[in-house]
């Protein structure tokens, strides 16, 4: 066996980055201030409307955050953004992609390095692109009009930063309903002194897909969600339909554009239930699931040897399905949670919400194995196929392995590694955050609030701060914290570092962080139909 950073990577169906995603760049892109109250304070820095007081992503405090992760080697990727007919195996459609597939090529570095990312956008709407759960400097985090000024059509901009924890992570874009369609792709950093020894490696992304299919998009199913059929205005987010220009200075407006009433089928999902998800599973009913941009009827195939140790990176890349996942034939033994390692456990099966992430080590059997990744509570799966040898029809799309009725590891049961458990220190700040909203009105928000730009929850360097999130809706929510990692506390939890975790309807999820990296930071529900009609707010650092 030989070490991740020595071995050959093995993945299907994800395209290599070729020679046209390296770019030479020396430095940032375009900083363009806009949105309501925006100025600009010098070359390079974008400040939002909000209370004076708080860290600008582009501070002082900022960048002594950035020089203190240091900085090594220059990793140069060009994605460029543009709509595409792409095939999902055997039914093409039209969407929006990084390099024309689907999912966008991976983008790997090793941890200590620097990432120089650009992104030349050549849709028809602005847009940005945000490095889920990895700790970057705050002007690098791609919320429009809070971090900057999102990417106009036409025009370039590149995200750079230092690149400190390994893990697996993925980026995507953070405008409007966008990640809805296919501006997603894997983002690997690698560990330098790799403890665990494999032999190969499977990256695999899964997601719900409706873009392009009978006329669906993604705005014009939220507008089937929403009252009076129309995507919401909030105050300064490039949201509104197709992710274009909001009007300035509003804040809610659930009627303003009839034009993007239904368009299409309905994609309304009226009767979703699931046991592990303590209710109602979903909204939306995506004609489609994918692994690795393929349909279950056409599955990718990852090959290896029987006996080979395999490390399996799965990423819920969805909107809004969570997937309970199987290997057949297989035990999985977690070793990482949202790219942080956990003592190994092993079980039949894991359940994984929007934009989490699982690392699992799993010894390859004989034969010809199905990967199968059930929407949870939803009609539909995806599939992908482990082959170890000749033989064997490939499993069928609907091929539901015992494995997923087995075992199910929750987040909150896994144990941190010692070398990333938060050590015992009681907060120096509590915050109590509701989540609130309904079906019927489809009203998602914080403390019955909407989302607005201005708003601010403050925390100050240093601080241990403990968020307690009490859901009273009969929803669940995978909730996500930009810019730093939580460890799961409370009763009933364990310590596991996640940046992403789901907190059950009418239950209460309590996460611990250390305030270490000053900036603006967005918190929002990862089910995209849910933060766009208003499950977002602001952690702002105070000077």
């Amino acid at each position: 066996m030989h070490t991740p950073s020595r071995r050959t990577l093995l993945r299907a169906p994800i395209a290599a980055a070729g020679a046209g995603l390296l770019a030479a760049c020396t430095r940032d892109g375009p900083r363009t201030s806009s949105g309501p109250g925006a100025v600009r304070t010098g070359e390079g820095n974008f400040v939002p409307a909000g209370p004076r007081g708080y860290v600008d992503p582009s501070g002082p405090e900022v960048h002594a955050a950035e020089r203190r992760r240091g900085s090594g080697p220059v990793h140069m990727v060009r994605f460029t953004a543009a709509e595409s007919l792409v095939d999902l195996g055997g039914r093409t459609v039209r969407t929006w992609t990084y390099q024309e597939s689907v999912p966008g090529p991976l983008v790997r570095i090793t941890a200590g390095d620097v990432l120089s990312l650009t992104l030349a956008n050549r849709l028809p709407a602005t847009t940005t692109l945000h490095s889920h759960g990895v700790r970057v400097r705050c002007d690098m985090d791609g919320v429009p009009e809070l971090t900057q000024a999102a990417i106009p059509s036409g025009t370039d901009f590149t995200y750079r930063f230092t690149v400190a924890h390994p893990g697996t992570y993925f980026v995507h874009s953070h405008v409007g309903m966008q990640p809805d369609r296919g501006l997603y792709a894997p983002l690997i950093v690698d560990d330098p002194k790799e403890p665990l020894a494999y032999d190969k490696e499977w990256v695999i992304l899964l997601d719900d897909w409706l873009d392009g299919v009978q006329g669906s998009t993604p705005d014009r199913v939220l507008g089937q969600l929403l009252p009076g059929g129309s995507p919401m205005k909030m105050a300064g987010m490039a949201m509104g339909p197709e992710g274009g220009r909001p009007d300035p200075g509003r804040t809610a407006s659930p009627h303003s554009s009839p034009s993007h009433r239904s368009t299409g089928p309905s994609r309304l999902l009226r009767d979703s239930h699931s046991r592990l998800l303590h209710g109602m599973a979903g909204s939306v009913a995506y004609p489609y699931h994918l692994v690795n941009g393929r349909l279950a009827t056409a599955p990718s195939t990852f090959r290896c040897r029987p006996g080979d140790r395999i490390r399996l990176r799965i990423i819920n890349a969805g909107s809004e399905t969570a997937f309970r996942v199987a290997l057949g034939g297989h035990a999985m033994t977690v070793t990482h949670t949202d790219g942080y390692p956990v003592r190994h456990t092993t079980t039949d099966a894991l359940l994984i919400g929007m934009a989490e992430r699982y690392d699992v080590l799993v010894t390859a059997k004989d034969g010809v194995f199905p990967f199968v990744a059930l929407a949870e509570g939803k009609p539909g799966q995806a599939l992908a196929v482990l082959r170890t040898g000749k033989g064997r029809d490939v499993p069928g799309p609907g091929v539901r392995p015992d494995e997923l009725d087995g075992r199910i590891l929750p987040a909150r049961r896994l144990v941190p590694d010692d070398s990333v458990a938060l050590d015992d220190r009681e907060p120096d700040r509590q915050l109590r955050i509701r989540i609130t909203g309904s079906m019927a009105k489809y009203d998602w928000g914080f403390d019955h609030r909407p989302y607005d730009v201005r708003q601010r929850h403050p925390v100050r360097a240093g601080e241990r701060v403990r968020v307690s999130l009490i859901n009273a809706t009969d929803m669940w929510h995978p909730m996500h914290l930009h810019g730093h990692t939580f460890a799961l506390a409370g009763l009933d939890a364990v310590g596991a570092r996640k940046d992403t975790a789901i907190v059950l309807p009418h239950r209460k999820l309590v996460v611990d962080f250390d305030a270490d990296n000053p900036g603006l930071w967005m918190l929002h529900c990862h089910n995209q139909y849910h933060s766009e009609s208003g499950m977002m707010t602001v952690l702002g650092y105070r000077r």
